[in-house]
């Protein structure tokens, strides 16, 4: 006697043939968490800017003498990105998805860093208002605008990373997707970089001191789209349902 047994419908291909998400709990736990630490790391800003005498950044030096807190706040910046990490990991059940919820904590903690700094201090006054980004390896500056752009696409990869099985890649397309996703990372580190490299064969004081003027837009423009490749490329593979596949064990 022969039987059919149709198969379950997946998470990542159901019987109406559309792609669902398949951890949407997961996902809003890492939001909630990443959301908080947002406001945790405005009240750290507001308590350090406020000894320093400088709710605005834009000013020189880039850590006021007075207080000491320069490796320290560095030590900071990399222990907040461990954390980060480690609720990716916690959260995903494979490298995919532990990237994906990595890349959905540190968009949603640096978008709502500045949501809750705005009530807490005033600033920034506008999403062009120039801010000191990052410390590792040298100063990062730019306006609110352009991290909050980069998280944006942090947390629409992250999401289709651990909430959507998309179809196998073709061939060799992944090289020609990661391939300008990390040129459009490394002008975006460049261009948040540039001022500050270029005064840095000047030695410690000069980094301290240097305020940039101008922000290259056509190159970060460039840059942001080069890291949508990925998303491009996901969301075109999740357009096409998969097929659901029937099991026909056969019994005698």
């Amino acid at each position: 006697m022969n039987t059919l047994t149709p198969s379950t419908p997946t998470e990542s291909s159901p019987a109406s043939g559309r792609c669902v998400p398949r951890e949407p709990a997961r996902w809003g736990v890492v939001v909630v968490f990443a959301t908080a630490m947002g406001y945790l790391e405005a009240a750290v800003v507001l308590y350090l800017r406020t000894l320093g005498n400088r709710i605005d950044p834009y000013q020189t030096p880039l850590l006021p003498p007075s207080v000491n807190f320069g490796f320290a706040e560095v030590a900071r910046e990399a222990a907040t990105i461990v954390m980060l990490g480690a609720v990716g990991w916690l959260a995903g059940r494979n490298f995919r998805a532990r990237f994906g919820y990595f890349l959905i904590s540190f968009g949603v903690w640096d978008i709502f860093y500045y949501v809750f700094l705005k009530p807490l201090t005033g600033w920034p006054r506008t999403l062009v208002d120039w801010d000191v980004l990052f410390l590792i390896p040298l100063p990062w500056w730019g306006p609110v605008i352009a991290p909050a752009c980069i998280a944006i696409l942090m947390i629409l990869y992250g999401t289709l990373l651990s909430q959507f099985e998309p179809r196998p890649a073709m061939s060799g397309s992944v090289w020609r997707v990661w391939l300008p996703a990390a040129l459009g990372i490394a002008l975006a580190l460049y261009v948040f970089m540039a001022d500050a490299i270029s005064v840095a064969s000047q030695g410690k004081r000069a980094l301290q001191n240097m305020l940039p003027a101008r922000f290259n837009w056509p190159l970060f423009l460039i840059a942001l789209g080069l890291m949508s490749a990925p998303i491009l490329a996901a969301g075109w593979r999740l357009r096409a349902p998969r097929k659901e596949q029937t099991t026909v064990p056969l019994v005698h």
